[in-house]
C-alpha cells in the first residue's frame, strides 16, 4: 500500500512539473511565434499569396519541385521564385521597433504594407518528426512587410494578430528585403516564348509576309536529319549548310521577351497590331502542340538618323510581339532574336572550298 501511495505521489508530481514545463514552453513559444518570420523548410510550401492596399494580389503555387504558376495562368519566374524562398528560409530580426517610433511604424505598416500567406504541406499528427499521419496543405505563416527603414538595411515586419513590429533583415543582403515581397503579377511572371530543345522539335516554320520567296519550313525527324522547304514551294531545298540549320534548331532552348507591355494604351496597342507582321514564327514540339508568335517592327524615335546622318526607318535593336496565344504585347530585342529571323538564302548560300594549295 505504502509502495502504491508513493508511485501515486510520484506520478503526480511529475505530471504537475510535465504541465508547467508545457505551459512555459507555450508561452515562450508562442513569443518566439510573433518574430518568427522566417520558414525552416521552404520545400514543403505549396502556396504563397500576397496582397497589398491597392488591390494587387497574387497567387504563386507550385506545381512540381522547382517550378511555380503565377496566379494559376503563367510559368514563374524561376529565379524569383528561389530568390523569394531563400528570403523567407533566410530572414532574420534584428532588433524591436524602438518604442518611441512604434506608432509611426504601425501606422505605416497599416497603410502600405504587404501581406504574406504562407501554406506548408504539414502533418495533422506529427509526433517528434517519427509518426506522421494525414497530411494536408495547412495556413502556417501570416505577416505584413513594410517599408526600408532610415539606413535601408532592414525592413519592418509584424506578425498577423501580434502589436509588436520588428526590424529584419537577410544576412549578406545589403538592402532591405521589401521589394522581394511583390505583389503585381507582371513581375513574377517567366518571361520565356521559346524553351524547346532539338529533341523536342519537329518543325520552324519562319513566314515574312512581305518578302515570301525568304520564307521557309524545317522539319526534323527522330534520326536528327533535317529538312528545309521553302513556303512558296513544295519541293525541298536541295543544297543547304546542315550546320546552319541545327545552329538554328538549337536556338529556340532559350527565347525570352525584354518586357511586358501591357500598361500601353488600346489605341496605341491596336495601332501596332493593325501592321503587316515582319515575321511570324511557329515551332511544333513532339507532342504535336505548336506555338507561334508575330513580330512587328518598332518605329524608329523622331529624328533617329544612322552613321551617314539617314533617317532611320525603324528601331535597330527592337521589336514588337505578340505571345501566348495572341494574349500579351511585348518588347523583344534583335540581339535575342537575330539567331531565329534569318531568311531562308542564309541556309542554302553556301560558302565555296577554299582552293588547294599546291
Amino acid at each position: 500500500m505504502k509502495k502504491n501511495r508513493k508511485f501515486i505521489i510520484a506520478v503526480i508530481v511529475l505530471g504537475v512539473i510535465a504541465i508547467a514545463l508545457i505551459l512555459t514552453n507555450s508561452k515562450s513559444t508562442f513569443k518566439r511565434a510573433l518574430s518568427d518570420f522566417a520558414v525552416d523548410d521552404t520545400s514543403n510550401i505549396t502556396k504563397i499569396f500576397m496582397s497589398d492596399k491597392t488591390n494587387n494580389n497574387l497567387t504563386l503555387t507550385r506545381i512540381q519541385p522547382g517550378k511555380w504558376v503565377v496566379n494559376n495562368k503563367y510559368p514563374a519566374s524561376k529565379a524569383n521564385t528561389d530568390m523569394l524562398l531563400g528570403t523567407m528560409l533566410g530572414l532574420q530580426v534584428k532588433e524591436t521597433v524602438p518604442q518611441a517610433a512604434m506608432d509611426f511604424v504601425i501606422k505605416d505598416l497599416a497603410a502600405i504594407s504587404v501581406k504574406v500567406e504562407i501554406y506548408q504541406w504539414k502533418y495533422r499528427i506529427d509526433l517528434f518528426d517519427f509518426i506522421r499521419l494525414f497530411p494536408c496543405e495547412k495556413l502556417t505563416k501570416v505577416y505584413y512587410v513594410g517599408g526600408p527603414i532610415q539606413s535601408n538595411q532592414g525592413s519592418y515586419m509584424i506578425m498577423e494578430h501580434s502589436s509588436v513590429p520588428y526590424v529584419v533583415f537577410l544576412p549578406g543582403l545589403r538592402g532591405f528585403v521589401t521589394p522581394i515581397y511583390s505583389p503585381i503579377e507582371k513581375n513574377w511572371r517567366d518571361f520565356s516564348i521559346f524553351r524547346k530543345s532539338l529533341p523536342e522539335i519537329t518543325s520552324v516554320t519562319i513566314e515574312f509576309p512581305s518578302d515570301p520567296a525568304n520564307s521557309f519550313e524545317v522539319k526534323t525527324n527522330p534520326g536528327m536529319n533535317v529538312r528545309l522547304t521553302p513556303l512558296a514551294g513544295n519541293q525541298a531545298a536541295p543544297v543547304f549548310d546542315t550546320l546552319k540549320v541545327m545552329n538554328f534548331l538549337t536556338s529556340f532552348r532559350n527565347i525570352c521577351f525584354e518586357a511586358l507591355l501591357d500598361d500601353l494604351p488600346l489605341h496605341y496597342k491596336d495601332s501596332i497590331l493593325t501592321l503587316t507582321p515582319f515575321c511570324i514564327i511557329s515551332v511544333t514540339d513532339t507532342s504535336g502542340t505548336t506555338q507561334a508568335i508575330k513580330t512587328y517592327r518598332k518605329g524608329a524615335f523622331s529624328g533617329e538618323v544612322d552613321d551617314l546622318g539617314h533617317p532611320v526607318p525603324y528601331d535597330y535593336d527592337r521589336l514588337y510581339a505578340l505571345v501566348n496565344g495572341g494574349q500579351d504585347l511585348v518588347l523583344i530585342q534583335y540581339f535575342v532574336f537575330d539567331k531565329i529571323l534569318r531568311p531562308m538564302n542564309f541556309y542554302t548560300r553556301l560558302t565555296e572550298p577554299k582552293p588547294k594549295k599546291k
